[in-house]
């Protein structure tokens, strides 16, 4: 868990995959947003249970974020979409992608999670053409990004040995997230560990210059 002054990070790890689950509750509100309901429904359910002390407001999910539509990042969406009524969003090229309807389709912008809550959508095609990366900017603090599989330790997602597709999420990366963002800010990926982007910019050139 991460104690931010105006909102909590919790993550779980689900599947044999690792994929990351967040979590992030407004502590004067208590809205709630998830990030990529990967699997394991129940896993994500006691995630939930346990934030309920992360705001002394009533907590509520408002909405469930796909970063993009891989199989891997949606199994728990539908169950999840059930058993809460939270609202979905996911980039715009991947919506045709994802079984579960899309209420809001996603272009680069803010994202108003509810009262005491805001997202950036950032655009990061390449991974798959509608991939989004999420933006917390705290205040007090480094900023926050969610990620996907667009960006890991050590380099970018996977594009599946097309140039064009590497070509495209280099640049993105490259442009709208080092390009834009300081070194503190933090970096939350789709699966293990996460980083800053100050420990992996001096690492662009290499990526660039391997292919992948």
């Amino acid at each position: 868990m991460i104690d931010l002054e105006e909102i909590t990070i919790r993550n779980c790890s689900v599947s044999d995959m690792n994929n990351n689950v967040y979590l992030l509750t407004s502590k004067r509100t208590g809205t709630q947003v998830l990030i990529d309901a990967a699997d394991d429904p129940e896993a994500i359910r006691e995630m939930i249970a346990a934030s309920e002390a992360d705001s002394p407001a009533p907590t509520r999910l408002e909405w469930i974020v796909t970063t993009h539509s891989h199989w891997d990042h949606v199994r728990a969406l539908a169950q999840l979409v059930k058993n809460t009524g939270a609202r979905t969003a996911a980039g715009t090229a991947d919506v045709p992608d994802i079984e579960v309807p899309t209420d809001l389709p996603l272009e680069a912008g803010r994202l108003e999670i509810g009262d005491g809550l805001e997202l950036e959508v950032i655009k990061l095609r390449g991974h798959t053409p509608g991939s989004v990366a999420l933006l917390y900017r705290d205040r007090s603090g480094p900023d926050h990004i969610f990620t996907g599989d667009s960006l890991f330790p050590g380099g970018v997602g996977n594009t599946f040995g097309d140039p064009e597709r590497f070509a495209t999420l280099i640049a993105d990366v490259t442009g709208r997230v080092f390009g834009r963002l300081p070194d503190d800010t933090v970096v939350h990926p789709g699966h293990g560990t996460g980083t800053t982007l100050g420990a992996e910019r001096p690492q662009l050139r290499q990526w660039l210059e391997r292919g992948w």
